[in-house]
Parts: structure tokens; C-alpha cells; sequence
């Protein structure tokens, strides 16, 4: 059965990457399909003959990701402007700022200074930790190894790597030369090999490495390690916002579990620590790209537009974006109530409580992108790979998110 699963997923991704080769609207996008659209292929035909399904996860996410990764970043070196996703300019224009000024922002005054049609370019609306991916071009120059997604998948490589060696070190019968359970290379395909996955990666990235932070965290949990668990969920949060939600579920489960004291320091103190910069250099430069500019209130508004149910109800309803907020407020209260009420005992109840939550949320948001569903379609697959989950001694099957 694994195997016909993974026939199925590796066939409708080398569907899905030919489409987007011959359809996509994105240049960097249509330059990622017409080379994963091979690795996908040739993932599928080699199914029944790889005996280990794991490796073939992992050779597959070398060709469907990080081949055409460092195709387009060797194009763009050599001088192609359609190689790159604009994120991948705003994570190292935020690396330059960093070395120069500071602070990775700029303030509202400089950013109406931009001609108009390059303004949107001029917000970093990520947390100051994202710029250290861009130092590598502030700091050496115009390479394609300076390519933030080159270390954008360096991070995520070493960090999968760490996670998938700690779930597998929990299983004595297992070592370096047999196949992880069937759960943990679901685990692995999940954050590596779907599409949604792969592609963010080779065009954009900056989701990736918080993601797969995240999965640390989780696994991290699991083998009863909450000083490096909060370290990790820290870091990532340090990077991006859309691990607050991921940092708020850990609280809860170290506060459950009498961990709270050792996971703590790390997990509010790293994105603590990593706004005190900016906050002192330019803290209005801060507000402008990390909260105005995400909420509406910037000079220009997030091209993010996915056609979720917040986006369509808040563009097509009478008041229509407060409606879409008034929900996400709803859906925010009734999880935040749930997990409270009942709250996660294990890193796997967790894990789906993340996954769950950020569905709920990518969907109600009224400004949000397709890629964001890598967050919880990875968390959610991720979580039956944390069933032994050997971080507290708590019960090792909790049922608390369908008990009724």
C-alpha cells in the first residue's frame, strides 16, 4: 500500500510540476516545473525498484527542489532578472540593511521615496532573524552560493536532517542502514518532495527553513528535549510570524507537561532578542514593516491574494474585511478555548493542534498565499511520525482533539 501511495504522489507531482511548466503565470515558477517535472518522473518509475523509501525521498527532493534551486540561482548570477521570486530580494536587501544601518528595515519616510512601482519591494515584512539569509550577499557580493535560497536550504537540510535522526534514534531496532518507519518517511516526502514544498523552496524559500525549525521543535519534544525544542520553535519565530501559533501550542504542552522552565528561555527569549536591534535603531522603521504593512496600513498593499474564503468573502461582501476578520477572531477564540480546555500531552497532539490551527487560519485570513498550506499539510503529516513520543510521561495516545 505505501508503495502505490508513493507511486500516486510521485505521478501527480510530475503532473502538477508539467502544468505549471507549461501554464504558470511566474516565470520562476515555470522555470521550476520543466526540471522537477523529470525528477517527479523518474521518482515514480524507480518506486518499485528503491527498496529504501526514505532515500528515494531524499534523492527526489535533490532533483524536484534543489537541483532547479541552483539552476535558477546560477542563471540569475550570470544576469537573469526572472529567476528569483521577489521575497528572495527582500530577505537580502533586509541582509544589506542589517550590515549597513542596524536594522534590516526601512522606515516609512524612505520607503515613500521609492518610485511607486518599486515601493512594495522597499517592506520587509518578515521578523529580523529572516535577514541573516541574506548577509551572505551583503557580505560577499553577487554569487550564486550568495543566493539566500542556497542558505535558506542549507538550514533546512541541516534542520530536517537533526529531526528525522532524532525520531529515528528513538527506535532501537532501528540504525543509519535500515528504513525509518513508514510514518517518518511520510514525514519526510511531507517537507521535502510535495509540491507545494518543493517548489516554495527553488523559487522563494523563506517559508522552508521556519518550517522545518517547526518540525525540529516538534521533534524535539518528542525525545524529551524542551531546552533545545524552545530554542528551535525560537528561532523560527525569530524568522517569520507564522511560527507564533506553533510557539503558543508549545507553551501550553511544556506548561502540561512541567517542561515550561527549560522551554521558555528559548522560545520567547531568541525573537525577544532578536527585535531589541531594530526596536533601538529605528523601532517606527520596525512597526511599519512588521505590523502596518501585514495589516492593511501600509503605503501599498500584500500582493497575497490566494482565493481562500477570508480573501473572497473580505473582497466580495458588504464590509466584507471585517467580516473576514470578525471569524478569524472566532476561530482564533474556539481553538485557543480547545486547547486550553484540553490540552495536548504529546508531541503528536500538538503537532496537530499546529496543523489544524494554521488551516483554519490560511483559510479565514483575508490576505494570504496558496504556498502557506505547506505549513499545516506538513505539521499534520508529520505528527503520526511522533506517536512514541518520549518526552514526558504522559499518556502516549492522547485522544484530547476528538473527544467530545
Amino acid at each position: 500500500m505505501t508503495k502505490k501511495l508513493d507511486l500516486a504522489l510521485y505521478a501527480l507531482s510530475a503532473v502538477f510540476a508539467l502544468v505549471t511548466a507549461l501554464t504558470s503565470t511566474l516565470l520562476p515558477h515555470r522555470a521550476w516545473g520543466a526540471v522537477a517535472a523529470w525528477g517527479y518522473l523518474a521518482a515514480a518509475l524507480l518506486v518499485y525498484l528503491v527498496q529504501r523509501r526514505d532515500l528515494l525521498a531524499w534523492a527526489t527532493w535533490g532533483a524536484v527542489a534543489l537541483l532547479p534551486l541552483v539552476i535558477q540561482a546560477v542563471q540569475r548570477a550570470g544576469g537573469r532578472t526572472d529567476r528569483a521570486q521577489e521575497e528572495v530580494l527582500v530577505v537580502e536587501q533586509m541582509g544589506e540593511s542589517l550590515l549597513h544601518s542596524g536594522t534590516p528595515y526601512l522606515s516609512r519616510t524612505e520607503i515613500a521615496a521609492i518610485p511607486l512601482d518599486e515601493r512594495l519591494l522597499g517592506y520587509r515584512p518578515y521578523q529580523p532573524g529572516m535577514s541573516v539569509f541574506g548577509l551572505p550577499r551583503a557580505v560577499v557580493g553577487d554569487h550564486w552560493f550568495t543566493d539566500a535560497r542556497i542558505w535558506f536550504a542549507i538550514a533546512t537540510l541541516v534542520t530536517l536532517g537533526a529531526a528525522v535522526t532524532l525520531l529515528s534514534s528513538v527506535r532501537p531496532e532501528r540504525s543509519l542502514f535500515t528504513s525509518p518507519s513508514p510514518a517518518l518517511v511520510r514525514a519526510i516526502q511531507a517537507a521535502t518532495v510535495l509540491p507545494v514544498t518543493a517548489l516554495t523552496l527553488a523559487t522563494g524559500g523563506d517559508d522552508i527553513p521556519v518550517l522545518a525549525l517547526c518540525l525540529l521543535a516538534l521533534a524535539l519534544a518528542a525525545t524529551g528535549r524542551p531546552g533545545w525544542s524552545g530554542a528551535a520553535v525560537g528561532a523560527a519565530a525569530a524568522c517569520k510570524l507564522f511560527a507564533l501559533p506553533v510557539v503558543a501550542v508549545l507553551v501550553v504542552y511544556a506548561t502540561v507537561t512541567g517542561t515550561w522552565r527549560r522551554f521558555l528561555p528559548g522560545a520567547l527569549g531568541l525573537p525577544l532578542l532578536a527585535l531589541l536591534p531594530p526596536l533601538l535603531v529605528n523601532a517606527d522603521a520596525l512597526i511599519e514593516n512588521v505590523l502596518r504593512f501585514p495589516l492593511g496600513h501600509g503605503l501599498v498593499t500584500s500582493p497575497a491574494q490566494s482565493p481562500f474564503p477570508g480573501y473572497l468573502i473580505s473582497q466580495n461582501l458588504p464590509g466584507g474585511r471585517y467580516i473576514a476578520a470578525g471569524l478569524l477572531i472566532f476561530a482564533a477564540a474556539v481553538i485557543g478555548f480547545r486547547l486550553l480546555r484540553r490540552p495536548p500531552r504529546t508531541a503528536r497532539a500538538a503537532a496537530l493542534f499546529c496543523g489544524w490551527g494554521l488551516l483554519t487560519a490560511i483559510l479565514l485570513m483575508p490576505t494570504t498565499r496558496f504556498g502557506y498550506l505547506l505549513y499545516p499539510a506538513a505539521l499534520l503529516l508529520f505528527a503520526p511520525a511522533l506517536s512514541k513520543d518520549t518526552g514526558s510521561s504522559a499518556p502516549r495516545h492522547d485522544t484530547a482533539l476528538y473527544r467530545h
